[in-house]
């Protein structure tokens, strides 16, 4: 869900529920911030894997392979803050997806 978005920026709200991931993916104009405000996200960031609780954050550098996973047993929510000079959605490149969009 988008929140709120701007010049160069957008900011979304991404709920993944428990036991479901998104894809690992990169994009070439955006960076992103992550903060989680419900639960626990298991963030895969290049080569390192991290899990953030609720009021932590990571920044996911432009260019960088990524992904989001829920492996507790209630709903992960947080906030994504976009900036770049292009937000579209067709700027997602998908290297691995468990619903078949790469």
């Amino acid at each position: 869900m988008i929140l709120d978005e701007g010049n160069c920026f957008k900011v979304k709200r991404i709920t993944v529920n428990p036991d479901q991931k998104l894809s690992l993916q990169y994009h070439n104009h955006r960076s992103e911030h992550w903060t989680v405000v419900e639960g626990e996200a298991t963030v895969t960031l290049g080569n390192k894997t991290f899990s953030l609780k609720t009021n932590e954050s990571i920044y996911i550098p432009l260019k960088e392979k990524h992904s989001l996973a829920n492996q507790g047993e209630s709903v992960m929510c947080l906030i994504e803050v976009q900036y770049g000079d292009y937000l579209g959605e067709d700027d997602i490149i998908r290297l691995k997806d468990i619903y078949g969009r790469v």
